[in-house]
C-alpha cells in the first residue's frame, strides 16, 4: 500500500439539525424502539453485535418469511464469507408488493415518471403489483423459472421497474445492464451469466435524438448461445430488426395475462441479482446479491442515512444498470414511499430540468452528483429560482468526491442554506453505503457523518493501524448483511478474496482514501489507485481538480498521473470550459499558477489541456483511468460504462 496525500480539513461547521428533525427522524425512532440513548452507542452495538442488529433491522423493515430464520449470521466459514437469514425462505417481492394488498398503501403513488418529451405517469403500487403479476405470468408461459438469469437493458422507464420485479416475482436472477452499453459489453454479461432472456426496447431519446436499443440488443445476442427470448418494449414507435422464433413484444406477451400470480418460494440468501462491475482487462465481475441482502441494506441505508419516510418522493440521477437503480427500487417499496424515474438528459433542453422535476414531481429528496452541480452552477442561480423547489427536505451525493465550492453552491443557492446534503459512498459490491451523512450529525461541506449503521468502518495506515486526522485507506472490519456473496462463476473465490481481503487478514480494503477529522467527521478523498506520486509527493487528483474547478471560468476538471522520467510522474490537468472561447495560453498559465500557489511548486503540472468533455459513467463519475489511457495513447480498456464514449477523443484531441 502507498502512502496517502495530505489531508486538510475543508472548513467549519454549515448545517445543524433541529431537535425536531432529530425529534422525528428514523434514526431516533430505531433507537428508542430498542433502548438506544445515543448515536455512539448505537454505532458501537451495531458492529459488535451484528446478529442483533441485522435483526433488529429486519424486524424495523416488516420483512415477512415464509420460513423463518433460525440465525440472522453464521460465520463459521470465515468473516469473508458469512451466511445470512440461515433456514429462512422469502422472496423479496412478497415485502415489496404482496403485502401491501388492501392496505393504504396499495393506494399510494409507487412510481411516477417522466419522459424526456414531457409527458408521464404513475403506478400506485397496486397497479404495479398487477403489471408485475402479468410480466410473471408471462415469463412463465415461455418456461422461464427459478433460477434462470434474466437481463435487462432498456430506458429508465416504469416497465423496467415491472421487468426486474416480475423476474424476482418468478424466483429468477435480475441482471441489470446499462441502457447504454455496446454489443460487446451487453454479451460479455450475458455470456458470463449464461442468461436464459433479455428485456429491452426499441429505442429511447436523448437530446431529442432517437437512440437505437434493439439492434444492440440483436447484435449482442448473436454471441450468447443460452439465450433464447428477447422481450421488447415500445417506447419511441422506431422500426426493429425482428427474429420470429425469439422475440416477443412487451404488449403481445403480457397485456392479457392474469393480474394475479403467485410469488415463487425462494430461499432467503439465494442469489437475486447479478451486479457487473468494469475493469480495465479480463471479463466483467458478477457481484452476486441475495433477497435477504441488498434490497434489506439499500432499505436500511434510506432509514439511517438518509431518513426517508414513507410520505416522500426520491428521485436519484441514475440508470437501472447501475447499482442505485436497483436501490432506488428496492428502498422505497419497502418502505412504502414513492420514487421519480425521468428518462433523459439532466439538463435538456435547459438548466433547469432538474428543478422543474423538482417542481412537477414535488420531490423530497434529490441524489444529485458533484459533477453534475459543477455544470448547473455554472448557469448561475436563475433557473433554480425559475421553479418552485421548496418541496425539498435534503439533498443525497454519490459518485465521487465533492469540491467545497459546488458544495456551497447547491447548499446555498438551491437548499437556503437549511438543507443538508448527505454525501453517501459505497459500492456495487456493498449494496449501498458504508458512509453517509444523517441528520443527527452536524455537517461541513464535503464532509460525511459518518459510517452508517451496522457498518464498521475504519482509516488505516499502510500497516493497517487506525488513523485520524490524516489520509488512509478505507477498510471495513466487519460483515454486514449487503454485502455480496461473491463473484458469478468464481468456484473456489479466488477473484472474490483477491479483490477485497489479501492485504490485511480479514479486513474488507475498499480501494479509497479516506480521513476523519478532529470533530469526528469523515471524508472521501479519491480512489487509492488514482493517487498520483510526483517526485516523492502524493497527490490525491480531487486536491488539484477542486482548485482548477473554483475558477469561474472552469465547468469541470480531471487530473492524472503519467510518466515522467525524472519525478517517477508528472500532473497533467483537464478542464471543460463554461465557454470555450475562453481557452487561452493567458488562462492556462493561470491554472497552472493557482495549483502552483495552492500545492507548491514541486505539484506544478506538467500541462492543464482544455477539452470538450470528460469520460464519465452515467451516474456522473469521471474514469481517470480512461483519461490517462487516452493521453499516453494506450488502449483505455473496457469503456462500455461510459455514458459519453466521444468524450474519449475529446480528451485525444484536448488543446
Amino acid at each position: 500500500m502507498s502512502h496517502a496525500p495530505a489531508f486538510i480539513p475543508p472548513g467549519e461547521i454549515v448545517w445543524r439539525p433541529t431537535p425536531e428533525l432529530i425529534e422525528a427522524s428514523q434514526l431516533t425512532r430505531f433507537m428508542r424502539r430498542n433502548g438506544i440513548g445515543t448515536l455512539g452507542e448505537l454505532m458501537s452495538r451495531s458492529t459488535s453485535d451484528i446478529a442483533w442488529f441485522w435483526d433488529a433491522v429486519l424486524k424495523e423493515l416488516g420483512i415477512r418469511f415464509a420460513h423463518p430464520y433460525s440465525r440472522v449470521v453464521d460465520l463459521t466459514g470465515g468473516i469473508e464469507r458469512p451466511r445470512w437469514c440461515i433456514d429462512g425462505q422469502m422472496n423479496i417481492i412478497d415485502n415489496l408488493l404482496d403485502r401491501y394488498a388492501g392496505t393504504a398503501t396499495d393506494r399510494r403513488v409507487a412510481i411516477r415518471f417522466e419522459e424526456e418529451a414531457g409527458t408521464g405517469r404513475t403506478l400506485t403500487y397496486a397497479e404495479l403489483r398487477e403489471a408485475v403479476n402479468r410480466a410473471a405470468n408471462g415469463l412463465r408461459s415461455l418456461g422461464l423459472k427459478r433460477g434462470d438469469v434474466i437481463g435487462v437493458c432498456m430506458p429508465m422507464v416504469p416497465e423496467t421497474v415491472v421487468a426486474m420485479l416480475a423476474i424476482l416475482k418468478i424466483g429468477g436472477i435480475f441482471l441489470p445492464l446499462f441502457s447504454g452499453y455496446g454489443a460487446q459489453a451487453i454479451a460479455s454479461r450475458l455470456r458470463d451469466a449464461e442468461a436464459k432472456a433479455l428485456f429491452t426496447a426499441d429505442g429511447c431519446r436523448r437530446r431529442g435524438t432517437l437512440a437505437p436499443m434493439k439492434a444492440v440488443a440483436d447484435e449482442a445476442a448473436r454471441d450468447v448461445a443460452s439465450l433464447r427470448h428477447v422481450i421488447v418494449l415500445r417506447c419511441v414507435g422506431a422500426g426493429v430488426p425482428w427474429n420470429a422464433g425469439r422475440d416477443r413484444w412487451w404488449n403481445e406477451l403480457f397485456d392479457h395475462q392474469s393480474p394475479n400470480s403467485p410469488t415463487e418460494p425462494t430461499g432467503a440468501d439465494d442469489p437475486m441479482m447479478l451486479l457487473y462491475t468494469s475493469g480495465t482487462s479480463g471479463r466483467p465481475k458478477g457481484a452476486v446479491h441475495s433477497y435477504c441482502g441488498f434490497p434489506i441494506k439499500a432499505a436500511q441505508d434510506m432509514l439511517h442515512g438518509l431518513d426517508v419516510h414513507e410520505d416522500e418522493t426520491v428521485y436519484w440521477m441514475t440508470d437501472m444498470g447501475w447499482m442505485m437503480g436497483p436501490w432506488l427500487v428496492f428502498g422505497t417499496l419497502l418502505i412504502g414511499a414513492t420514487m421519480v424515474l425521468y428518462d433523459g438528459a439532466p439538463d435538456y433542453p435547459d438548466a433547469g430540468r432538474v428543478w422543474s422535476l423538482v417542481e412537477r414531481h414535488r420531490i423530497t429528496l434529490l441524489g444529485i452528483s458533484p459533477t453534475l452541480v459543477r455544470s448547473l452552477m455554472g448557469k448561475g442561480g436563475r433557473p433554480v429560482r425559475a421553479h418552485d423547489v421548496s418541496s425539498l427536505r435534503k439533498f443525497g451525493s454519490t459518485g465521487e468526491p465533492w469540491n467545497a465550492t459546488a458544495w456551497l453552491w447547491l447548499f446555498d443557492v438551491v437548499g437556503g442554506g437549511r438543507l443538508p446534503i448527505l454525501n453517501y459512498s459505497g459500492g456495487t459490491e456493498i449494496s449501498g453505503g458504508i458512509l453517509s451523512g444523517n441528520v443527527h450529525t452536524p455537517l461541513k461541506p464535503c464532509a460525511f457523518g459518518g459510517p452508517l449503521p451496522g457498518m464498521a468502518a475504519d482509516v488505516v495506515d499502510a500497516h493497517g493501524r487506525s488513523v485520524r486526522g490524516t489520509v488512509g485507506e478505507l477498510v471495513i472490519r466487519q460483515p454486514w448483511i449487503g454485502m455480496t456473496r461473491g463473484f458469478w462463476n468464481d468456484p473456489d473465490s479466488r477473484r472474490y478474496h483477491d479483490a477485497y481481503w489479501p492485504r490485511f487478514p480479514g479486513v474488507w480494503v475498499h480501494g479509497d482514501w479516506a480521513a476523519v477529522d478532529s470533530e469526528g467527521l469523515w471524508y472521501i478523498l479519491g480512489r487509492s489507485d488514482d493517487t498520483i506520486k510526483i517526485a516523492g509527493k502524493r497527490l490525491g487528483p480531487a486536491e488539484a481538480e477542486s482548485i482548477l474547478a473554483a475558477h469561474p471560468k472552469v465547468a469541470e476538471a480531471a487530473a492524472v498521473g503519467v510518466p515522467d522520467p525524472v519525478k517517477g510522474e508528472a500532473l497533467v490537468c483537464f478542464v471543460v470550459l463554461r465557454d470555450a472561447n475562453d481557452g487561452t495560453e493567458e488562462l492556462r498559465a493561470e491554472l497552472k499558477q493557482r495549483i502552483v500557489n495552492e500545492l507548491g511548486k514541486p505539484l506544478a503540472p506538467r500541462e492543464v489541456k482544455f477539452a470538450r468533455d470528460l469520460p464519465k459513467t452515467r451516474n456522473a463519475k469521471i474514469m481517470r483511468r480512461v483519461i490517462r489511457a487516452a493521453y499516453l495513447g494506450q488502449d483505455p480498456g473496457d469503456i462500455s460504462a461510459l455514458e459519453n464514449p466521444a468524450a474519449v477523443q475529446a480528451v485525444r484531441e484536448a488543446m
